[in-house]
């Protein structure tokens, strides 16, 4: 048996999220994202939501065609206990690193970010790499953020 190693593509990235609705709303309206697809499965307690960001490329494409998607895995019942919280691997036990999504003007973005209230771990004037930012998700999952100089 062989298989195309050619062929095989980056689909996507699965986060466990407490809130759906906050994060749907996150990576849409914050990072311009586009909810794709998504699946709600009342009888096993689960939702998942796919985004992608839409180009010329992946137009008409289905999810198993495309590449670079987030999933957002929700488990029913979550976001009703105030003391739930997943582990983003950050933080102490460290492991798990960030996405990282490119813009076309990083100080305008973190300006757009700042307006939203979005938290920052990390704005582009701390620390010696001045070319990036980090923000975090509701559930503390890291976003990196660079400048595409090609987008400007």
């Amino acid at each position: 048996m062989t298989t195309d190693l050619s062929t095989y593509r980056y689909n996507h990235t699965m986060y466990r999220v407490k809130d759906p609705k906050a994060s749907v709303k996150f990576y849409t309206e914050v990072l311009g994202m586009t909810l794709l697809e998504e699946y709600h499965k009342t009888e096993a307690k689960f939702s998942l939501y796919f985004l992608g960001y839409t180009d010329p490329g992946s137009k008409g494409l289905v999810r198993l065609a495309r590449q670079g998607l987030l999933e957002l895995t929700h488990n029913h019942g979550t976001e009703n206990d105030a003391t739930f919280a997943y582990n983003t691997g950050n933080g102490d036990i460290g492991g798990y690193g960030h996405i990282a999504i490119t813009v076309d003007d990083l100080q305008a973005a973190c300006s757009r970010f700042d307006t939203l209230g979005v938290k920052f771990v990390k704005r582009p004037e701390e620390g010696s790499m001045k070319h990036i930012a980090f923000i975090a998700d509701p559930d503390g999952y890291r976003v990196e953020i660079l400048e595409n100089p090609m987008l400007k």
